[in-house]
């Protein structure tokens, strides 16, 4: 479970990212966090694995305080948590899969150890025919989908997505989405997923969490949230489209 309680976040140049955040994800859930941008999704996000501090408040991950950790504390919890990006965050000068032992590389897992889940991974996201290109050579779909078996290459039980289908054609969302999706009945991974795309959320979140200018505005089962919201914040969400 991951819970943030009373979570305030002020940046150096006066910025306020988030205010006064109280919120729970239940372990196993998909759950969805939208907003438009500048909202607060990504702080938000980066909080979960103390890649930011927040300004007051905490942020707990199980029985964990993760703005208590220390550095060398944070690295074991952060294998717990992987995370997929909007760009890809690909090594371009490395093979699909050289990329996706990467993190297992840096975490000192044996070679034949090492070889044997990358294989593994690489068939769960229908890669394996793939393993030897290099990211230039992939659709954009398929990057994802390295981008996806490297996030789980240290076998999380949290995985955080950062826009993560934003740069995809709708076709290619759909497979991205029924993958993860897959994945999350399959591994019980609890998903974090943040983006505007209200689509996405409809197509694969349990739950929702909207914000607005660092606030809460609501949360809950979507169907309720978007069903039943009287939140002019999601109100315009909804009724753009987006």
């Amino acid at each position: 479970m991951i819970r943030l309680s009373s979570v305030s976040k002020r940046f150096a140049d006066g910025t306020v990212a988030l205010d006064g955040i109280d919120l729970t994800i239940p372990k196993g859930a998909v759950f969805g966090i939208i907003g438009r941008s500048g909202a607060g999704k990504s702080t938000l996000l980066r909080l979960i694995n103390g890649l930011e501090r927040p300004t007051s408040g905490e942020v707990r991950v199980d029985d964990q305080v993760v703005n208590t950790l220390r550095e060398a504390d944070l690295r074991p919890l952060r294998r717990r948590i992987g995370m997929i990006f909007q760009a890809f965050g690909l090594l371009a000068n490395r093979t699909v899969a050289a990329n996706v032992a990467l993190p297992l590389e840096l975490a000192g897992i044996a070679p034949a150890e090492r070889a044997a889940r990358v294989a593994a991974l690489l068939d769960r996201v229908g890669l394996t025919d793939r393993a030897d290109a290099y990211p230039a050579r992939l659709s954009g779909g398929q990057r994802q989908r390295v981008g996806i078996a490297r996030a789980l290459a240290t076998r999380p039980d949290i995985l955080l997505s950062d826009e993560a289908t934003s740069a995809l054609d709708p076709e290619t969302t759909r497979s991205v989405l029924a993958l993860l999706a897959d994945l999350n009945r399959e591994m019980g991974l609890t998903i974090v997923l943040i983006t505007h795309e209200l689509e996405v959320v409809r197509a694969i979140c349990d739950h929702v969490a909207v914000l607005d200018g660092g606030r809460l505005v609501e949360s809950g089962p979507v169907d309720s949230v978007f069903s039943g919201t009287s939140e002019q914040a999601t109100l315009a969400l909804l009724g753009d489209g987006q």
